[in-house]
């Protein structure tokens, strides 16, 4: 894989990789990640589409400006990826903050997907985002991101998942612990300001929401309310896993991506 930079209109950094040939397709990542949180989809993506992955501001190898950060703003980034890289129409598959920029970019540009999977996240800031926000940022900044490590894996995580799959946990695990302070700062404060939810009616393209069983910081209830706003909606709930369902249970979020595009006649 070769990882490569642009450097947007604000003048930020960001990093991305492309694989595969066909329709684009772009993965958009979570909070405290970066691109190589999509591994386990690759084999089976990269074989039907031209695949863009790419580390969100503020993560792995893309620049960290100062916070706050705006929704708009983490859009805005991927528009200008987009023009940099001639993609008039991609698919998109977004988990938890990826989902979010995924809704955010779709209302704004509502002609440039051909497709969208929001996996894992919300439309609707929880009426405790400002404090709950706010002090994961706090203490961030007091302790650094090592701090972070474990009570993010365990709300992304099952406790049996954790202690089964080690090498798999800690390779997550140093991605929260290296994420700049600044990055997780300022994607912190953009996703609590979400607010897409009365707007999600206006999506018009094929969409798919998944959700993991165990879900508890996007839950199934928040999905389906989703898919209530969106009655031509496919919905999957994925069985024994938390919020980072295509890590968990990579084998069934894969078979949902891939109903999914079959179902839609993007892939025969």
């Amino acid at each position: 894989m070769l990882i490569e930079k642009m450097i947007t209109n604000q003048g930020n950094e960001i990093a991305y990789a492309i694989e595969g040939e066909g329709q684009w397709l772009t993965l958009s990542h979570s909070l405290a990640s970066n691109m190589s949180a999509w591994e386990p989809q690759l084999s089976l993506l990269r074989s039907h589409f031209k695949v863009l992955r790419f580390d969100t501001r503020g993560h792995g190898l893309s620049s960290a400006p100062a916070a706050p950060y705006s929704l708009e703003d983490l859009a805005q980034d991927v528009y200008d990826l987009f023009a940099y890289l001639d993609i008039e129409q991609t698919h998109w598959i977004g988990l938890s903050m990826g989902g979010m920029i995924g809704q955010t970019l779709i209302l704004k540009y509502p002609n440039l997907f051909n497709s969208l999977v929001l996996a894992d996240t919300t439309s609707k800031r929880p009426d405790n985002a400002k404090q709950m926000w706010g002090e994961r940022i706090v203490k961030a900044k007091a302790e650094g991101m090592p701090a972070m490590v474990e009570s993010t894996l365990k709300r992304w995580f099952s406790d049996a998942f954790r202690q089964t799959h080690p090498a798999i946990i800690q390779q997550i695990a140093g991605g929260i612990a290296t994420t700049s302070i600044s990055g997780f700062a300022g994607c912190c404060e953009a996703i609590s300001q979400i607010n897409t939810f009365d707007r999600l009616s206006e999506i018009a393209c094929p969409t798919l929401i998944l959700v993991g069983e165990h879900d508890h910081g996007t839950p199934p209830e928040m999905a389906r309310a989703m898919k209530a706003q969106m009655p031509g909606a496919f919905f999957s709930e994925i069985p024994n896993a938390g919020h980072i369902s295509n890590v968990e249970q990579a084998e069934l979020f894969n078979q949902s991506l891939a109903a999914f595009y079959t179902r839609t006649g993007f892939l025969s």
